[in-house]
């Protein structure tokens, strides 16, 4: 494994509800990606459906692996690519029990997947209607190094990077359907997810118009420091490709050393007063 890696962070609007057109504007891009020398490339939360599916989830959701996820594989295989993307994912046990989900692919076939397990709920969000919260955080060691995954409302909450990075994430791929309502908290919150774990953290974000919310864009790396080291632009589809290097952790790690003077006996005092809120 390498040290060094190149991301292509890619952020498109979607046809909502048209697979075979997300997936096809997915394979020009990854052709793209390849061109620019990447090895990974990451597309936005529910890239394969687009985001304001609402009932339709339903007709659209597939198990995993399943037709889609073959579509992909198939493209991962002949450009030499690693694929993150967002899907709708059926229950293998029942049709009722549906997922938000991020996949993760490379040339070899299907990797994993990680299943969003926090679902907001509130405003324009209602997505707790549709879908059954994940209950696990893996971590997945590659030949681009060791990659956690997250979506969108996922990284309001600490625990989760944290959680990720103790178990040996050196990247944390955050894809996102973000509104522009909400530009402001992830620009904060992602930077301060990569800081206080000393992780690279790339953050993808749908473009475009659905149903009435716009899509802000702005996707970005941000490296271990907190650093923002590429962005993309904001409100537009655009594709970025940058280099992160995995042993700038360890320095910013000595810098900063926030996961040596972690204290984790504070979580179970966390846990008991959280479960009386």
């Amino acid at each position: 494994m390498s040290d060094t890696v190149n991301v292509a962070l890619t952020q498109i609007s979607c046809k909502v509800g048209d697979r075979d057109f997300n997936i096809k504007k997915i394979e020009r891009y990854v052709k793209q990606a390849k061109a620019k020398r990447a090895d990974l490339i990451v597309f936005p939360e529910l890239a394969l459906t687009g985001y304001t599916c609402r009932d339709l989830v339903y007709e659209m959701a597939e198990a995993i692996p399943g037709p889609s996820v073959h579509q992909l594989e198939g493209i991962a295989r002949n450009e030499k690519m690693h694929i993150v993307l967002g899907m709708l994912e059926r229950s293998s046990k029942t049709k009722a029990a549906l997922y938000n989900t991020a996949v993760l692919i490379g040339p070899e076939g299907l990797i994993g997947k990680y299943q969003k397990m926090h679902l907001p709920t509130h405003s324009v969000f209602e997505e707790k209607r549709y879908f059954r919260s994940g209950y696990s955080t893996p971590v997945f060691d590659t030949s681009l190094g060791r990659l956690g995954l997250a979506i969108c409302y996922d990284v309001f909450f600490p625990e989760i990077t944290r959680l990720l990075r103790l178990k040996g994430a050196q990247l944390v791929i955050c894809i996102s359907a973000s509104p522009s309502v909400r530009r402001g908290f992830f620009e904060v919150l992602t930077k301060a997810r990569a800081l206080e774990n000393t992780v690279f953290l790339a953050y993808v974000n749908l473009v475009g118009i659905e149903d009435g919310l716009q899509f802000w864009g702005g996707s970005r790396m941000i490296g271990p420091s907190g650093r923002i080291l590429a962005q993309a632009k904001y409100d537009e589809e655009d594709m970025v490709v940058t280099n992160i290097d995995y042993s700038d952790m360890d320095r910013i790690g000595v810098f900063v050393p926030m996961l040596r003077d972690l204290r984790p006996e504070l979580y179970d005092s966390l846990k008991e007063q959280a479960e009386d809120l």
